[in-house]
């Protein structure tokens, strides 16, 4: 990832060497990234099957979600990601067909949580993003049933982790 500087134009890198792999300072098959208001920038790594978390000025991320985080939540192929204004991480699982959250307590699973992919109403087959509107529904890709499903939350749902 690059980025232009306001006074001198120059390009510098603000995530990943250049080179592929799935170390914290490098990317492999990064298909979405979100920007804090902090200017943290998150990128969903699908080759290191992990989400990765970029402070600013440092050039190796935490891993944040991933089968290397500090507390292990397996994913598979993460594409999309979205925080919340609540601060909550919410990532396109891509390869469980399922969307996942952060919480108090951990991750855990909100969208498709039935393991299994398919084309009911409660599945995904293959999503590949997400966005909310202004009243907290989540629009997610479902690209292999070739729709977009909105999913309301319950107001509580997500609260207890």
């Amino acid at each position: 990832m690059i980025t232009l500087g306001n006074s001198t134009n120059m390009i510098t890198n603000v995530a990943g060497d250049g080179s592929s792999g799935t170390t914290r300072n490098k990317l492999l098959y990064h298909y979405s990234i979100f920007v804090d208001l902090m200017l943290n920038l998150y990128v969903a790594d699908c080759g290191s099957n992990s989400v990765l978390l970029f402070q600013p000025g440092q050039s190796s991320g935490i891993i944040v979600a991933g089968i290397r985080a500090a507390v292990s939540f397996q994913l598979h192929c993460p594409t999309g990601i979205v925080l919340d204004a609540d601060g909550y991480l919410f990532i396109v699982d891509s390869g469980n067909n399922r969307i996942v959250r952060s919480g108090p307590n951990g991750f855990r699973c909100v969208v498709g949580c039935s393991d299994t992919s398919g084309s009911a109403s409660n599945q995904l087959n293959s999503p590949f993003a997400l966005s909310f509107d202004s009243y907290g529904n989540i629009f997610v890709t479902d690209q292999k049933n070739h729709r977009v499903q909105k999913f309301v939350l319950a107001t509580n749902s997500c609260a207890d982790g």
